[in-house]
């Protein structure tokens, strides 16, 4: 029989992944179980009936490429990326994962003062770590990326190491968080603090590429704010609370720091190429790619190649389809695994709208 067993570890996560080949009925069969270390395990089968030893051998396979994209690795410390071929790209650095909230939940962080308010920024995750003159880019995954001239000379104008938080718009930086000063780590303390600091470190240094945040911190600010963006067709905002520390990874629910959304998006795995400059889109449903609709590229962008992740902002999916409506193309994401990009991520129209459409 053969078998594995994952770990993930990232801030308060600590998770295992057990995949196996199992004889079963004259064939095969793939079996998995998965949860938090230490705790019972949920199980399942990626083989409804048994199949041959070679078909068990490539689910099996694909399914252990797929979590190990994602950062489990086979050594029992958890490291992301240990003993794959992304490991000299690991760089033990992960970023703070929020959880959304609905619309009909903002007006209470709104009046609640122990939480301030930030625009959220339509682009892709980005930290920025300068460490004993190396400037170095880290994506949502943790791994080490190129970075543009602009943000690059930026850094080398600060005289301070640093590790910065961000959303990249093209070869600009949208700064909201700091992790490192100096050589003090200040993820653990209070989102106050790090925010002061972050405006301090920011005005020793001149960076044409980097902009902070615009913080709101009143119930009316950011009450005026919340419609301005909102009308202004942003991407949405986030709310953080004061005493909040900056832990690595998403937490199950909740959390001290939120965001909502004015727009839903999603990330698509690429099907083909279409006449137009359109290509389809596919979700994985199950073990199954299913059809989520297509997408038009715009004249500036170069058209994605099947089994690119790519991602689009859409109104609304279509529960009986499950194709989305009023797509539009934002762009390559190389930050994505290809698992994640799941039908799960879907708002549905309600059926009694979908009817009166």
């Amino acid at each position: 029989m053969e078998n594995i067993t994952l770990y993930f570890r990232e801030g308060s996560s600590d998770k295992i992944y057990q995949a196996a080949i199992e004889p079963k009925g004259g064939g095969y069969v793939v079996t998995f179980a998965y949860g938090r270390r230490g705790s019972t395990l949920s199980t399942g089968t990626k083989t409804q009936s048994p199949v041959s030893h070679d078909e068990a051998k490539a689910i099996y396979e694909k399914l252990v490429k797929e979590k190990t994209a994602k950062g489990y690795t086979p050594g029992a410390d958890g490291t992301p990326y240990r003993q794959t071929e992304k490991e000299n790209q690991t760089t033990g650095i992960h970023c703070q994962l929020l959880n959304p909230i609905e619309e009909a939940q903002v007006g209470k962080f709104i009046e609640d003062p122990a939480y301030w308010m930030q625009e959220k920024w339509d682009g892709r995750r980005l930290l920025i770590r300068k460490q004993d003159g190396k400037v170095t880019g880290i994506n949502k995954l943790g791994l080490a990326v190129a970075l543009p001239d602009t943000l690059v000379l930026d850094a080398n104008r600060c005289d301070m190491d640093f590790i910065l938080d961000g959303e990249a718009i093209g070869d600009m930086l949208c700064v909201f968080d700091v992790l490192l000063i100096g050589d003090e780590e200040i993820g653990g303390c209070r989102y106050t603090e790090r925010l002061l600091r972050l405006m301090n470190l920011l005005a020793s240094f001149q960076h044409p590429a980097m902009h902070l945040v615009e913080t709101h911190f009143t119930a009316a600010d950011k009450r005026d704010a919340f419609e301005r963006l909102k009308a202004d067709n942003a991407e949405g905002v986030v709310f953080k609370h004061v005493d909040a520390p900056y832990i690595a990874g998403r937490p199950a629910s909740g959390g001290s720091q939120l965001k909502h959304k004015f727009h839903e998006t999603a990330s698509f795995i690429v099907g083909k190429i279409n006449a137009k400059r359109s290509v389809t889109l596919q979700l994985l449903g199950g073990n199954t790619l299913v059809g989520a609709g297509n997408v038009t590229i715009p004249a500036n962008q170069e058209i994605p190649a099947p089994g690119q992740i790519v991602e689009c902002r859409y109104l609304y999916a279509f529960k009986e389809s499950g194709c989305i409506y009023q797509p539009v193309y934002l762009g390559v994401r190389d930050d994505i695994p290809a698992e994640e990009c799941t039908t799960a991520q879907l708002k549905y129209k309600a059926e009694s709208e979908a009817r009166a459409a």
